[in-house]
């Protein structure tokens, strides 16, 4: 997984290009996700829109962060979720719990 980060107004965009699963992307998006909160942005959009495949490793690290992100005042939002990704999502009832936007766009009003 590749994995580039730019500001938007202060949002944080991550975006993610590959499979995140847990032999795969799972240790990168960990490892910048942990960078991110740790130098203290608490606004956080993932772009899934080159995201090939999720398993339920990658679903429980974005869940991990999540709650991190929560209690420590910030916001993790997805957007750009292909077809499979969402359907995902939805059956295990996470598209209740993280808010997630068509685009890029609709996200970042959502900040």
């Amino acid at each position: 997984m590749r994995i580039s980060a730019r500001r938007v107004g202060d949002v944080t965009v991550l975006d993610l290009d590959g499979r995140l699963i847990f032999d795969d992307g799972f240790e990168p998006l960990r490892e910048k996700l942990s960078e991110v909160i740790g130098n203290g942005e608490t606004n956080v959009l993932l772009n899934f829109d080159r995201v090939s495949y999720l398993d339920s490793a990658g679903i429980g690290l974005i869940a991990c962060k999540y709650v991190t992100m929560k209690r420590l005042g910030g916001q993790l939002k997805l957007c750009n979720l292909r077809p499979r990704t969402h359907d995902i999502l939805n059956i295990t009832g996470l598209l209740a719990v993280f808010e997630s936007f068509p685009t890029e766009e609709d996200a970042l009003m959502h900040f």
